[in-house]
């Protein structure tokens, strides 16, 4: 019997690390997250680009560019107010805030500074404007069913998104 590859539809699980590239963890699931194959998941192209044909047990190292992840740095997403002009529960940091545009669209924001009575908040993925490196174990392949293909995940899966 052959060893299942990951390919078009399969249901496929891996661990992965994100680092920059001095070799920081930026980011780390231990746990098997699962996502299906060619069926708009969310994963980077490029991450589902090599593992494409690859077998249960193989790591995979794929370095992405700031276009090829998570974005450019965008500092029109970026905002300072003094602090009394922020409800307080927005008051610290890490705090997330969701706005809306007149066009109803909604993007969140993670409060990133607060000085000298000053409160900044930042749209940006926390890795927008880096490169990182993904390390990549797949540790399951398995056929996905139709329901599976159309979600973009597998049923026994708790990931909602997948990078």
């Amino acid at each position: 019997m052959s060893q299942e590859k990951v390919g078009k539809h399969k249901a496929v699980y891996i661990t992965y690390a994100i680092k920059d590239q001095d070799g920081n963890v930026l980011e780390q699931m231990d746990m098997p997250v699962g996502y299906i194959h060619r069926a708009g998941s969310g994963i980077f192209e490029k991450v589902e680009d090599a593992l494409e044909g690859r077998c249960i047990g193989d790591h995979v190292e794929i370095t992405l560019s700031p276009a090829e992840g998570f974005g450019e740095h965008q500092p029109e997403l970026t905002f300072t107010d003094d602090i009394n002009n922020v409800p307080p529960e927005f008051r610290h940091l890490g705090a997330e805030v969701e706005f809306s545009n007149d066009n109803g669209e909604t993007l969140m924001f993670k409060v990133t500074q607060i000085a000298d009575g000053k409160l900044t908040v930042d749209g940006n993925h926390p890795m927008a404007g880096k490169t990182v490196v993904f390390n990549v174990t797949i540790n399951a392949i398995r056929p996905a069913d139709a329901s599976e293909i159309a979600a973009g995940r597998p049923a026994d899966s708790e990931l909602t998104t997948l990078h």
